[in-house]
């Protein structure tokens, strides 16, 4: 099981495409999951200019790379959330944007998550990993009491909005693999349980796994991989670490990556609380046999260090299960 090892260009996406490509293939990345930002990937000319995804091709070759998976978070993000704000025009591109108007900026972002599924079958891939934004998450806090039909309204709202999406993808033969994270629709457990029973578990719709945001809730990224098998159609190595130490709160207390009087911070894989062995052997014991992107994030590490480094570190725990179990040399039968 050679599971191929690639980096995801999101955090990247300030440097041309191909000095991202001539950095990751010099590291001994075997791919990327290429972000549509920047101009690492950009949707519309991927279906309106014959030319474009044959050049990306040929960019992604001279570098001895491959792609297995692109990701296009920041729209996705606009199709479910409440409110549509400042923080949406920074992420996403203006034709998406447009007057701001929020139900505009919804349907438009709905419609270009339909795109990426079509530009996604048009470069040769299967799955596009991103968010699906939520219109309850500002509820989390449950004060002022929410009723429990604002609940149901929020993932009948998800439904609404996203079923229509999933038929482009299932009409251009890829998946969506939602990454659980909050602000989003799925963001632990249970509610990926209700978000998978919300669309009637259509095949679809999968899931992400990241698990530097169960590390921080507390939750088993393992158990979440045993439970959640026929949904894993993507992985990302990406690691949290927990500072909880009296003063230091579970929300972040509004303050920056890497302050120290954060209750977590996002770190560069193998730095942090992942028990990133035993996520590794229960991969092999679902069969996995995706790609693994390392999805770098750390505000107090720089990336040039980090991104190789990582690299290695997942290179180590990349192995694959046994031919035969061990104890078969025991028997006495030829």
């Amino acid at each position: 099981m050679a599971r191929p090892l690639t980096l995801f260009t999101g955090q990247w996406a300030d440097l041309p495409f191909e000095e991202v490509c001539e950095l990751a293939s010099g590291w001994g990345y075997e791919g990327l999951e290429i972000a549509c930002w920047g101009d690492h990937f950009e949707v519309d000319r991927a279906l309106a200019d014959d030319g474009y995804v044959p050049a990306k091709l040929e960019t992604l070759a001279k570098y001895d790379l491959k792609v297995w998976t692109i990701s296009n978070h920041l729209v996705g993000q606009a199709v479910c959330d409440h409110p549509i704000d400042e923080r949406h025009e920074a992420i996403l591109p203006a034709r998406i944007w447009g007057d701001g108007e929020a139900e505009g900026v919804r349907q438009r972002a709905a419609e270009e998550m339909k795109a990426t599924a079509r530009a996604a079958a048009k470069l040769g891939v299967s799955t596009v990993v991103g968010f699906t934004g939520s219109s309850i998450w500002h509820t989390v806090a449950m004060f002022p009491p929410v009723p429990p039909s604002m609940i149901e309204r929020g993932y009948a709202d998800f439904a609404d909005r996203w079923n229509p999406i999933l038929d482009v993808f299932d009409e251009a033969g890829v998946r969506f693999a939602h990454e659980v994270h909050p602000s989003e629709i799925a963001y632990d457990y249970w509610s990926t349980v209700r978000t998978l029973e919300a669309i009637g578990h259509r095949e679809a719709f999968g899931l992400n796994f990241d698990p530097s945001h169960f590390v921080w809730q507390d939750l088993d990224p393992v158990g979440f991989l045993w439970d959640f098998k026929d949904r894993i159609y993507h992985v990302d190595c990406k690691e949290a670490r927990k500072q909880l130490n009296g003063r230091n709160g579970r929300l972040g207390s509004h303050l920056p990556w890497a302050d120290p009087r954060r209750g977590w911070d996002f770190v560069s894989t193998g730095h942090g609380d992942v028990p990133w062995e035993d996520v590794f052997r229960m991969l092999n014991a679902i069969g996995y046999d995706g790609p693994i992107s390392i999805e770098w994030e750390d505000a107090g590490m720089d990336r040039l260090t980090g991104a190789p480094e990582a690299l290695e570190f997942v290179r180590k725990l990349n192995f694959s299960p046994p031919t035969a179990a061990f104890d078969a040399a025991f028997s006495s039968k030829p």
